[in-house]
């Protein structure tokens, strides 16, 4: 029995560890807000091409105007401020972390399709839910604990992962609306990615501040190199290894396959990143995990 689709959804999980290693590089060297501008080009820059050799063209003009509409927001919500707020995450508490409060997003989401638009939530996923977050709650007291980083940080890095989340969560929201009726997932994600890109460096020439994002990657052309990086990683390969696993595996074992990435930044995070990490920030982090998996069982 052929288990690509499984191996797809670990790769899926590795690839998505190596994009997050690169971006807190980046973010170490220029800034949370200069990172999160440069990777939407690079990330445009991909998908336009991609969708150019699947579909022929590089952007999706046939689509109605309610599902630009639609996945635009998403783009602006999700993309756009969840990932500044992610990265800014990063800068604080390191991917580690971050990654794992990140991973709420699900949580979020399943709370406000359960709030709004009535879908059920079984008492074992509302137990899933109580163990994701009880698992990252006490990973937070762990990094306090016992990293070397003031409280102060660890509060900041914390707040901005949560609002990424929630973010995150929005976003997914906006964009299963916007790809009702099977509509190509690479289509709905270069507008969405477009969105987000417009958005940020409309708000950069607002602000006066494309001269010093440009010049911050001049200064710092190993910064350029590891979005280049990540956007591929990430944004390319890593959306297309998902999207092969939830074709190949079942939707549920393929949502846990791909969410693994906080735990492959635990060695991460000690061998590149020199955290300490003990062991109850490994048994939190494998609970929370647990938790985010049972979300997926029907």
């Amino acid at each position: 029995m052929s288990h690509l689709g499984e191996l797809a959804g670990l790769l899926t999980s590795i690839l998505y560890t190596l994009s997050a290693t690169f971006i807190t590089r980046a973010v170490q060297k220029v800034g949370a807000v200069v990172v999160n501008r440069g990777r939407v080009i690079f990330a445009s820059v991909y998908l336009l091409i991609i969708n150019l050799i699947l579909f022929g063209q590089p952007l999706p003009l046939t689509a109605g105007a309610d599902r630009w509409t639609w996945l635009a927001l998403s783009g602006v919500v999700g993309l756009a401020l969840g990932d500044a707020f992610l990265f800014q995450s990063f800068a604080y508490i390191g991917p580690r972390l971050g990654s794992l409060i990140f991973a709420l997003s699900t949580v979020f989401a399943s709370l406000a399709a359960w709030m709004l638009f009535g879908e059920t939530l079984s008492l074992l996923q509302m137990l899933g839910i109580a163990l994701a977050l009880g698992g990252i709650f006490w990973v937070v007291l762990d990094h306090r604990t016992d990293s070397e980083t003031p409280r102060s940080h660890v509060a900041t890095g914390v707040m901005y992962g949560i609002l990424g989340a929630l973010a995150q969560a929005a976003g997914y929201l906006l964009a299963k609306e916007g790809l009702l009726g099977n509509f190509p997932p690479f289509q709905g994600a270069i507008i969405r990615m477009l969105a987000a890109a417009l958005s940020l460096w409309l708000m950069t020439a607002f602000q006066k501040q494309v001269g010093s994002t440009v010049q911050a990657f001049r200064q710092n052309p190993s910064a350029l190199k590891m979005l280049a990086l990540a956007a591929l990683v990430g944004s390319v390969l890593g959306v297309t290894s998902s999207l092969y696993a939830v074709q190949h595996a079942e939707v549920g074992v393929a949502s846990v396959l791909t969410s693994l990435s906080p735990i492959f930044l635990l060695p991460v995070s000690h061998f590149v990143f020199k955290e300490r990490i003990g062991w109850q920030s490994i048994a939190g982090t494998l609970l929370a995990m647990a938790g985010v998996s049972i979300l997926f069982i029907k």
